[in-house]
């Protein structure tokens, strides 16, 4: 039984899958080959890029024009800046992957030859050299992982291919695809001298970069119409727009959304129960509480910082008064890595991305934040927000300093202490749903808490706006602003139960002004007003 695919390279017997090829433009790859240019694919992880490119070198070989190897050069990695150990392991994996692709016995041959007659430095080009030589047909070389090198190896290997460039194609690889999360303008590279040097100084022969993009909805909509054909179950209206919504399209999160629902889920392996609204709800929050690998991976990255300098901004909300804004390489690095795209405006890639990072950031903080649920659930079932704000408050008056300096991200330090504060609140049962974004100003939190525990969010659910906002002018223009903008988020998720905190940062003003609670009328809307 086919399945979907969440760990490595999708096998068309064994997973649901869009046909790898149809995901980027077949007719410019085959232009490039044709013109014997060395170009690059880059994507973030987990997107399909592997897969594409062993498809490709299957197509080319069967059109027996070309002679086209993958080599994934990944073990390389183990021995960082080891030239010598690094460009034995490169060649090691050359000679594996015509072996096990090509059927090849002639590698073998050239690299018993080089190695005891050539530098580490020059094991590749040689290697290269000679193999080309006898080759029938024109070389094509597809090397993944390029950038998971590091130091001499890299330089080394990215130096080896410049130089074997003008020998091209008799001598040398027709084409040689580099294949990573990054594209090479961006290898950061560190001599002995730990001064870092880019990619493009060792690799100046590149003529493109492509990069692979993530699913439309109909490849979607596609993917899972795959899993009906193949057990007949199938998902309600709305379950693929809101899969789309939810991940962007990013792959492995359409997979993994789709795998969770229909095989790690108990409801959803009953296949005669289609996969509905809530159950994908279910599984995504699921996967954001697990943090699977490629969760735990884009988080990892939060702490470097150059993601620092970029994802603080969006957390914020605005840019601090006299910051130095990112360089471009900073932005177009985070967006390689998957983490913000920068069309039409910068901004976290997916809804997923934007709930696991606050969660990722507060993490330990949730854990030691002394609040309990059942302090602010009434007879009623519902969430007391009056009385839980007000706890708040009270917390963040006697502890908020002193949490905020141990975050990394201290310039949206007030808005993740709140976020974590309720999460600690909701995560017995209830969810958050989180709007953010440079620019904005303000955070936007929608709480939804079930009110019967047996019908989870099936059955009754109180709806809840939390509304976070810096103080950044006066105290009443920044309330006023706050209202319109509360209302207008209650108005598109359809609650009447909303709130504003006013988070006051400047040093000088005692607590007795900044802590307040009042209520204000916006149109129609009740807003309460705390001030902290």
């Amino acid at each position: 039984m086919k399945t979907f695919n969440t760990a490595g390279p999708t096998r068309l017997d064994k997973h649901y899958s869009i046909p790898p090829l149809s995901r980027w433009d077949t007719d410019e790859i085959h232009r490039l080959i044709a013109e014997e240019r060395y170009f690059v694919l880059h994507a973030p992880r987990q997107t399909g890029k592997t897969s594409c490119l062993l498809a490709l070198m299957e197509q080319l070989n069967a059109e027996a024009d070309y002679t086209a190897l993958y080599v994934n050069l990944e073990p390389a990695q183990a021995v960082r800046g080891n030239l010598e150990a690094g460009m034995r392991i490169i060649l090691d994996a050359l000679v594996a992957s015509a072996d096990e692709y090509l059927a090849d016995r002639l590698l073998p041959e050239i690299a018993r030859e080089i190695i005891v007659t050539h530098a580490a430095g020059s094991l590749l080009r040689e290697g290269l050299r000679r193999w080309c030589r006898r080759l029938e047909r024109p070389l094509v070389l597809l090397l993944d992982e390029v950038d998971s090198l590091v130091g001499d190896t890299l330089i080394s290997l990215l130096r080896q291919i410049r130089a074997g460039y003008p020998d091209r194609p008799d001598a040398f690889p027709q084409t040689v695809l580099l294949c990573g999360v990054r594209d090479v303008r961006d290898y950061r590279i560190h001599n002995g001298d730990n001064q870092v040097i880019t990619g493009g100084s060792a690799f100046n022969i590149k003529s493109k970069s492509l990069r692979l993009g993530n699913f439309s909805h109909g490849d979607v909509a596609t993917l899972y119409a795959q899993h009906t054909e193949e057990t007949g179950q199938v998902f309600e209206t709305g379950v693929i727009e809101y899969v789309f919504a939810q991940t962007g399209g990013q792959p492995w999160l359409v997979n993994a959304l789709g795998y969770e629902a229909c095989f790690e889920m108990k409801t959803g392996r009953d296949r005669s129960r289609p996969i509905s609204l809530t159950t994908m709800a279910d599984a995504r929050e699921k996967l954001i509480e697990r943090r699977d690998t490629h969760l735990d991976q884009l988080t990892d990255k939060l702490r470097e910082p150059r993601v620092h300098r970029i994802i603080s901004e969006l957390l914020s909300g605005t840019i601090e008064p006299g910051a130095t804004l990112p360089s471009e390489d900073d932005q177009l690095y985070v967006q390689d890595l998957g983490l913000i795209h920068t069309r039409p405006q910068v901004e976290i890639a997916n809804p997923i991305y934007r709930e696991i990072i606050p969660r990722a950031l507060t993490w330990i903080a949730q854990t030691r934040i002394p609040q309990e649920t059942a302090w602010y659930v009434g007879k009623d079932g519902r969430l007391d927000f009056p009385k839980l704000l007000n706890g708040f408050q009270q917390f963040f008056r006697e502890n908020g300093e002193i949490w905020i300096e141990r975050f990394d991200y201290k310039e949206a330090g007030p808005q993740l202490l709140m976020q974590a504060f309720l999460q600690r609140i909701v995560n017995s049962g209830g969810r958050i749903d989180r709007e953010y974004g440079l620019g904005r100003r303000r955070t936007d939190l929608l709480v939804q808490w079930p009110l019967d525990e047996s019908q989870g969010f099936r059955g009754p659910v109180q709806r809840v706006v939390i509304e976070l906002k810096i103080l950044h002018k006066s105290l009443e223009a920044t309330i006023a602003e706050g209202l319109s903008q509360t209302a207008d988020y209650m108005d598109r998720v359809g609650t009447d139960e909303g709130y504003l905190i006013v988070f006051d940062r400047t040093p000088e003003v005692p607590w007795e002004e900044k802590i307040f609670v009042r209520q204000e009328r916006y149109g129609e809307h009740r807003i309460g007003v705390w001030g902290i």
